[in-house]
């Protein structure tokens, strides 16, 4: 059974990560029958690590895109037999299992060759003038008698790179090995005839842009999101929970409330960490009366105030270490299309913006190398003081759509915002507006 994916958008916040595993739980006890697993497409924001850690919570493993891979198509588990087997073992493993080709193993297990029908036959043929019995042959071991040729993939490869090598192979066989030399799977022709698309559940996010690599290849079965509209397209009509709220985890935990499924203590706390982050302790204009009512609920499962758990989640991001420059600009960062040219838009939110600003210089330079190697028309970083409720603008590249959308200039650096504090409600709109 092949798992169903939930993931969040690149560069990952703290709401994109939470949501993914809470929903993925929640959708796991809805339908038991059916594997579903939490996957992220970057690190875990320190603050994400910090809640799971105390709470014990399995963060996602990360997933480098979503395109078929042979371990998508291949047939597993394989049929084996060891190279000391007789030729008759062999004929009679493949008659009863209905298979045409039998994986060869070491005594230890690993790949050593490959036996198929075809192999048997010509070894009859070959020997129809021969003095040898029937029974001889059958004797003997299938060591003297395999093919090598077989082409090996790796599971993790690319179902796109490797379909011209099997189709061209000597053998109809190829055979998928891993890490230990050891078979977990055959790819024949007839695999490759309709390869299955990978299945994705996508949450705070619905824009092609800010999803995984591969997203148009893949099957989109559920978006859940509070963002605007974007341009992911299915094949036939999903379920899509998008709802004006301040958090994806607001949505998620309504869905639990609304099957009536029981939250467990550590999904809570990931899921109020959600809603704290994602409304700047609830003060973000992207808040609303739903995001309190849900916080409140989820303080009472976790068994906390609300609030001061905001307070000291946030804080948690600067009390290990200081944040990298490149965890500053790229924690959560995001693509925008305008008009003809992408903008990144990336927002790091403290509550102790002045430690921040002594890298303003590093930061902006960073900005700059982004705006260089990726060919954004420009930057925007915004570090939004969760305390004093506002943000510093720092920008690299074209600053004219943002200096006229928000009536500013940058010509003597960064830019301090009383009361910005949502990308999404105060800042993308606005930039996109004037693009």
């Amino acid at each position: 059974m092949h798992r169903i994916l939930v993931l969040g958008h690149k560069n990952p916040d703290n709401d994109s990560i939470s949501s993914a595993v809470a929903y993925a739980y929640l959708k796991g006890q809805l339908n038991p029958e059916q594997a579903y697993e939490a996957v992220r497409l970057g690190p875990l924001p320190h603050e994400t690590r910090w809640v799971f850690d105390r709470y014990g919570v399995q963060p996602p493993a990360v997933i480098p895109h979503l395109f078929s891979r042979v371990s998508d198509v291949m047939t597993s588990p394989v049929i084996s037999v060891p190279i000391d087997a007789s030729l008759l073992d062999a004929g009679l493993r493949m008659r009863d299992s209905k298979i045409r080709a039998l994986v060869v193993t070491e005594l230890d297990g690993t790949y050593h060759g490959l036996f198929t029908t075809r192999m048997l036959a010509e070894i009859f043929i070959s020997e129809l003038d021969s003095e040898r019995t029937r029974q001889d042959t059958l004797a003997d071991s299938v060591e003297g008698h395999l093919d090598r040729r077989a082409l090996t993939l790796k599971p993790e490869a690319l179902l796109k790179d490797v379909i011209d090598d099997v189709l061209s192979a000597s053998l109809r066989e190829a055979v998928v090995l891993d890490d230990e030399n050891r078979c977990i799977g055959i790819i024949t022709r007839s695999n490759l005839a309709r390869p299955p698309r990978r299945r994705v559940i996508l949450v705070d996010h619905n824009e092609v842009a800010q999803s995984a690599p591969g997203i148009l290849d893949a099957d989109v079965l559920e978006i859940v999101d509070h963002h605007r509209i974007g341009d992911v397209q299915t094949n036939s009509p999903i379920q899509f929970l998008n709802l004006p709220v301040g958090s994806t985890a607001t949505i998620v935990t309504l869905q639990f409330q609304r099957h009536k499924v029981e939250i467990p203590r550590g999904i809570a706390a990931a899921l109020l960490s959600a809603v704290m982050t994602d409304t700047v302790l609830l003060k973000s204009p992207t808040c609303t009366p739903i995001d309190h009512q849900v916080a409140a609920y989820l303080g009472e499962l976790v068994g906390v105030d609300a609030l001061q758990f905001g307070i000291e989640l946030f804080g948690s991001r600067d009390a290990a270490s200081p944040p990298t420059i490149e965890a500053i600009t790229g924690t959560d960062a995001k693509e925008f299309e305008v008009a003809d040219k992408t903008v990144l838009i990336a927002q790091y939110e403290t509550v102790s913006l002045a430690s921040i600003l002594k890298h303003e210089t590093e930061l902006i330079s960073h900005l700059e190398k982004k705006v260089a190697e990726r060919g954004y028309e420009f930057a925007l970083l915004l570090v939004t003081d969760v305390i004093a409720e506002g943000s510093q603008l720092l920008l690299a590249g074209n600053p004219r759509v943002v200096e006229r959308a928000f009536d500013i200039s940058f010509a003597e650096g960064s830019v301090w915002m009383p009361g910005i504090l949502s990308r999404k409600k105060q800042v993308a709109p606005r930039v996109l507006e004037h693009a």
